[in-house]
């Protein structure tokens, strides 16, 4: 699947007054300027100005490819935050706008960010050159831009789905080894054919979008001790193991860091720093656990079990003893907070609560065994099973909206955690969507992980874009 940036502005001189908006759609993956747009507008307010350019930018990336994800970056706080759902929308001339944005591709596949002005700097020239040339008598044309050439090359694609990572190592290649049709651009990687362990993490990041690998995501998995992945020297997180590497998790961070930005064929970029990192535990048991039981958001919200708190203490002990959790964040369950809290007192920290990480809803489901479910509602378990857009009996929450929920989160916290080691207190379901974006995995691959209870995972989200596995289900801890 493509990924593009879209990168939009207006401005209005005089607010309102004589406005205008510029748009331009990227490859995440490369950098290239695809398409620019830009529009005189006449009379206009500076907001109305910046939704007309997000529209534009949207329905230019749509043109492109329909079936496209998309990051919107902007530096209008109002748009972004009222795109989000963060914010309501009040004012008339805007809400027309929005719901026309809204229209352009599917919410799930549309992400958005602020930036600062100055990293905005094209968009923002070609809504000037917009009103210049409205001031003028005369109408934008792409052929006298020259937005792009003044402006600094953009920055990489933010952490999203593996998708863009692994186009991004293709696109390498193929320029490296004089392969494929891939065009130099403003950030085109030149070197020779990697080799070695860069080779390999080109093929890794390849077969991300293909990979698939999950069980049934009720919030009641298997106890037993399942399989870690640990880093590896290149940090694309290949190979399995119980535990991870010896050493703490921020040194292994800044290795990983290291080894993806300077790989030894040289095609990679400039040094990315510090990723965030994300630990993602999953609560400890509840009474429905062993039992095998769907509980999520929507049941009876159990506490932890006197098992569930012991292995919160041993999870807290150990992570007391690596010292690299820098903050803990839970969703707002019960089992979930409880969990935090054990953990959060040994490491003298406080928790904070983020409402995407809760786990899915499983409607009527809430209570039951996976065999009781095919029972009583076998048609509705089978199309469960076969569709991420199925919902639970009783109007639950597919794992398509669960997803979508937890991509927002996971870019909401990104931003928040940027270069930190941050503790995601959560469930089955969430840990699973973090890993399957993070792979490119596809939906299935949610059913055909094991996660244990009070298990560890983490993935570190780097700053060009790709997201590195680096723990999956490791409870070596609770031994």
């Amino acid at each position: 699947m493509r990924e593009f940036i879209v990168e939009a502005d207006g401005g209005s001189r005089g607010n309102p007054g004589p406005a205008g908006y510029g748009a331009v759609v990227s490859d995440a993956a490369t950098g290239e300027t695809l398409v620019e747009a830009a529009e005189y507008l006449g009379v206009a307010t500076n907001n109305v100005a910046e939704y007309r350019g997000l529209v534009a930018g949207l329905n230019a990336a749509r043109e492109l490819d329909p079936e496209a994800r998309v990051h919107v970056r902007m530096d209008s706080k109002l748009v972004i935050e009222q795109m989000t759902g963060r914010w309501k929308i009040k004012h008339p001339a805007m809400k027309p706008l929005a719901a026309e944005a809204a229209r352009a591709f599917p919410r799930e596949r549309v992400t958005y960010e602020w930036i600062p002005r100055e990293r905005n700097k094209h968009a923002d020239r070609l809504a000037n050159e917009a009103m210049d040339a409205g001031r003028r008598g005369e109408t934008w044309s792409p052929a006298t831009s020259r937005a792009d050439l003044d402006t600094p090359p953009a920055a990489p694609a933010p952490p999203a789905d593996a998708a863009a990572g692994a186009a991004r190592v293709r696109a390498a290649l193929a320029s490296a080894s004089g392969g494929g049709d891939v065009a130099e651009s403003r950030t085109s990687v030149r070197g020779s054919a990697p080799s070695g362990r860069a080779g390999a993490l080109a093929q890794g990041a390849a077969r991300a979008e293909d990979s698939a690998a999950g069980e049934p995501a009720t919030d009641a998995g298997p106890t037993s001790a399942g399989s870690g992945l640990a880093p590896d020297a290149a940090g694309a997180g290949a190979g399995t193991g119980a535990a991870a590497e010896a050493g703490s998790w921020a040194d292994a961070d800044r290795r990983a860091a290291q080894a993806v930005a300077t790989p030894s064929a040289g095609w990679a970029p400039a040094d990315m720093g510090a990723p965030a990192t994300f630990v993602l535990l999953r609560h400890g048991e509840t009474p429905l656990t062993p039992q095998k039981r769907f509980s999520g958001s929507g049941g009876s919200d159990p506490s932890l079990s006197d098992a569930g708190r012991e292995q919160a203490e041993r999870v807290a002990e150990f992570l007391a003893r690596r010292g690299t959790v820098q903050a803990v964040v839970a969703s707002p369950l019960a089992r979930t907070r409880e969990t935090a809290g054990i953990v959060a007192a040994r490491l003298g920290l406080d928790v904070d609560v983020e409402d995407g990480l809760r786990e899915t809803d499983f409607g009527a489901w809430e209570g039951l065994t996976f065999g009781e479910v095919r029972e009583r509602h076998p048609d509705d378990l089978n199309a469960w099973l076969s569709s991420p857009d199925a919902e639970p009996t009783g109007g639950g929450e597919s794992f398509a909206a669960t997803a979508a929920r937890v991509a927002a989160a996971r870019d909401r916290l990104i931003a928040a955690y940027a270069g930190r080691t941050v503790l995601l207190v959560t469930h089955v379901t969430p840990i699973k969507t973090f890993i399957r974006l993070a792979l490119g995995a596809p939906p299935e691959a949610l059913f055909r992980m094991e996660l244990s209870a009070a298990s560890l995972s983490a993935v570190a989200y780097y700053a060009d874009g790709n997201a590195s596995v680096r723990l999956f289900n490791d409870t070596s801890h609770l031994r």
